[in-house]
């Protein structure tokens, strides 16, 4: 086999190191710097040639910085003349607006994968996309791992005693259910109409709650405003307790302020992007998943059997 080298960007150089650390493998070296007008810089400081090369790097805020350091790197690498460059994104930004929903706006999430593609990334993993479709807007093989398993052993630590799955929105449906088929539990939908970015208003519970304890799954917990919504609107319709589990802790705005005063008991994440301690929020880690994804990425072996 050729070899291959993990690289880290500056967004997530603790979780490559965690990676690395399980892979038994050094983190391999690159110099990323800015200059003064803040363009940012990068220098590989050892040989790739013929490597196969993974790049670590979630692209979340600051979103256009972290972008462009991951396209900055690859094309680095690229230069430097190796087998191939897989881009591991843990958290794949812009990734929101993946459709037309409104007259004269962007698809985002299909402009950055063009940009992935552009500068010569060969593969992408990253895990929980915001929509599975933005999978089809590359050209280039993409892994699109499942949070889910990494919730799964945590939720049955708990040992709840009326458990049911809940998706904070319709859009969820898809990803609650899977979850629900895993852990062999019933599933309710909170259907809420939103008026704009970042704001939700609840308006209806699909499905009895009344005791239960409710565990809502999503893709992202950002302000947090629609799933301390929705942990109301549950516990006003007799719900015990209301958890949530979201792969990416954007948690930007007022998100630790929402989470002080809802009515959510617990938000349950992942390591995908870096988050500030709080009471509320417990972290798992998500770098054994994508370090066995990489090795077997590496020795051509199958990644959807991690998840069947």
């Amino acid at each position: 086999m050729r070899g291959y080298k993990i690289f880290a960007g500056s967004a997530s150089t603790e979780f490559a190191k965690e990676v690395c650390q399980i892979l038994d493998v050094p983190l391999a070296k690159a110099d990323v710097k800015k200059f003064s007008d803040g363009e940012i810089s990068v220098q590989i400081a050892e040989s790739v040639r013929g490597r196969d090369v993974f790049i670590i790097q979630s692209t979340g805020a600051p979103s256009n910085d972290n972008l462009m350091e991951l396209l900055i790197m690859t094309d680095a690498l690229r230069r430097s003349s190796s087998s191939s460059i897989t881009a591991v994104v843990p958290y794949y930004g812009y990734a929101r607006q993946d459709r037309k929903a409104a007259p004269r706006v962007p698809i985002t999430a299909r402009l950055v994968a063009d940009m992935y593609q552009a500068a010569g990334i060969d593969r992408v993993v990253t895990i929980d996309l915001h929509a599975g479709q933005i999978q089809g807007f590359f050209n280039i093989p993409v892994d699109n791992l499942y949070g889910s398993v990494t919730f799964e052993n945590y939720i049955r630590s708990k040992n709840l005693k009326n458990p049911i799955i809940a998706s904070p929105d319709i859009g969820g449906v898809a990803r609650a259910r899977y979850f629900a088929s895993r852990m062999g539990l019933e599933m309710v939908i909170v259907d809420k109409r939103r008026e704009k970015a970042n704001e939700s208003e609840v308006m209806n519970i699909i499905g009895n709650v009344e005791g239960k304890d409710v565990i809502m799954i999503d893709d992202m917990v950002d302000t947090a405003g629609t799933m301390i919504k929705a942990a109301t609107a549950l516990k006003d319709k007799g719900a015990a307790s209301v958890m949530a589990c979201a792969t990416h802790a954007v948690l930007s705005g007022k998100a630790y302020e929402n989470l002080d005063k809802g009515e959510l008991d617990e938000l349950i994440v992942t390591n995908t992007l870096e988050s500030k301690p709080h009471d509320k929020i417990i972290v798992l880690t998500v770098a054994p998943l994508f370090a066995e994804v990489i090795r077997r990425v590496y020795h051509n072996e199958s990644v959807n059997s991690l998840f069947t």
